[in-house]
């Protein structure tokens, strides 16, 4: 046997040994990401080179759905593997009087199960880096604290029961004064990330990467401190956007230096729509934003990578999946026994790992603007009805007292432009009864 040929051995043997053992998973949940964010989604108008590395070592999905279109829904929906509705917080979390005319909880009921909760029973060091917002901050003093949902270690934003004081110098978002500045914020957590995982490298990690710097305002140097009329403007978007992706960057070579590339399952994705849409560029011209269940608003770019299993240059069109895949998924990879309870999502394990098409059994639930208190996207063609149903290529929009019936085939009309409900009215019905009688089940009380 040549060198070559003997060296080429002790590699497949050595990833052999890799893919035998438990992966570490990161999740890096992008704040506020369009589709067309990222160049590998897009035709080139941005240009996010190490993003899209994942793509190509991994799987770009072209019909991944969040859980809601907006923030703190979408991070219980992930963490939990419920539909948000089911857990009682349908709109980003807010201050007390807020929260109730939301008709929402004032934190994440740490009853429910959580991946990380689930993981670390099965040997996982877990950590959580970045944005949380699933309860604290305003004046939710009494949010249960971060360890109560299964993590080891964390840092967090404003928005949680315990800020980092690095990057909380006030109370709000972000300040000035903050040391850590809102351009170096992803910097800040990606260090964290690293050094956890290299602390841990004995066991399988878990880690939440979610960094916030695509939510405005964009900051990108002191130069714009009080300049508030830039802050929403494409220059400085792309500017952070830069940054972001030269993070991610980092994040990736630094797992490499530390030889835990091979073996970490990476999933890139976003919690909910972009806003503003720069004329619907971010969202890859389909119709919706942030806070809107169009397509715009939930359907995100979704990345997954793991050199040790998943084969390269793959790109998924048939698929359709969604956040709360993601928690029995894991739980399936990892050899973890998936908790009792109802999860909204299904193991999609096949799919990722093998290359099949995962052909749907449950349908995807939405629920976003049930009253007033909710926000609405300024242009009336991007404000959609307050549900929405997606079972195979069919998507229903409805209010809950019937009203707005919209119906629309996401396979010959992804961009939502031609609703069939009234060619086709014994089918919208149908759809729009499932998904109205779901929600009627399942609002419920707040539960705080």
């Amino acid at each position: 046997m040549n060198r070559s040929t003997s060296t080429i051995g002790l590699v497949m043997a050595s990833v052999a040994v890799m893919a035998q053992q438990k992966p570490n998973i990161v999740v890096i949940y992008t704040d506020d990401m369009g589709i067309g964010d990222l160049s590998c989604y897009n035709g080139g108008w941005t240009d996010t080179p190490n993003i899209d590395e994942l793509a190509r070592e991994g799987i770009k999905f072209n019909n991944y759905y969040t859980a809601s279109p907006v923030s703190s829904p979408s991070r219980c929906g992930i963490t939990t593997g419920r539909f948000p509705t089911e857990v009682s917080i349908t709109n980003f979390l807010n201050d007390r009087k807020s929260n109730a005319a939301c008709e929402q909880s004032d934190y994440l009921n740490p009853k429910y199960p959580t991946i990380a909760r689930a993981l670390k029973g099965n040997g996982y060091a877990t950590g959580h880096f970045g944005k949380w917002h699933m309860g604290g901050g305003r004046d939710v003093d009494d949010a249960p604290q971060i360890p109560l949902y299964g993590f080891d270690e964390y840092v967090s934003t404003y928005e949680s029961p315990d800020p980092d004081k690095l990057i909380t110098a006030s109370n709000w978002i972000w300040s000035e004064k903050d040391s850590i500045k809102r351009w170096d914020r992803t910097k800040y957590f990606v260090d964290k990330a690293l050094d956890f995982m290299k602390r841990h490298k004995d066991q399988p990690c878990f880690v939440n990467l979610w960094p916030d710097d695509m939510h405005t305002p964009w900051v990108p140097t002191a130069y714009f401190f009080g300049r508030n009329n830039l802050w929403e403007q494409e220059l400085l978007f792309r500017q952070v956007l830069f940054e972001y992706d030269r993070q991610i960057g980092r994040f990736i070579e630094g797992l490499k230096a530390q030889g835990q590339w091979e073996n970490t399952i990476v999933v890139f994705t976003s919690d909910n729509g972009a806003l503003p849409t720069f004329n619907q560029a971010r969202s890859n011209g389909l119709r919706g934003s942030k806070i809107s269940l169009y397509e715009g608003g939930v359907n995100m770019p979704f990345l997954i990578s793991w050199p040790a299993r998943i084969k390269a240059h793959q790109v998924d069109a048939g698929s359709v999946i969604s956040s709360v895949d993601l928690f029995p998924t894991f739980c399936r990879i990892t050899g973890t026994k998936l908790p009792d309870g109802d999860f909204s999502g299904e193991d999609i394990s096949d799919c990722l790992l093998y290359g099949k098409t995962h052909v749907r059994k449950k349908p995807l639930y939405w629920d976003f603007g049930r009253n007033k208190a909710f926000g609405h996207p300024a242009q009336p063609h991007q404000r959609s009805p307050h549900l929405a149903i997606r079972k195979g290529d069919l998507k229903v929009l409805v209010n809950a007292d019937g009203s707005r019936l919209e119906m629309y085939d996401l396979k010959a009309d992804r961009h939502e432009t031609d609703n069939t409900a009234a060619l086709y009215p014994e089918k919208a019905q149908a759809m729009a009864r499932e998904v109205i009688n779901w929600y009627s089940s399942k609002k419920g009380a707040r539960e705080q």
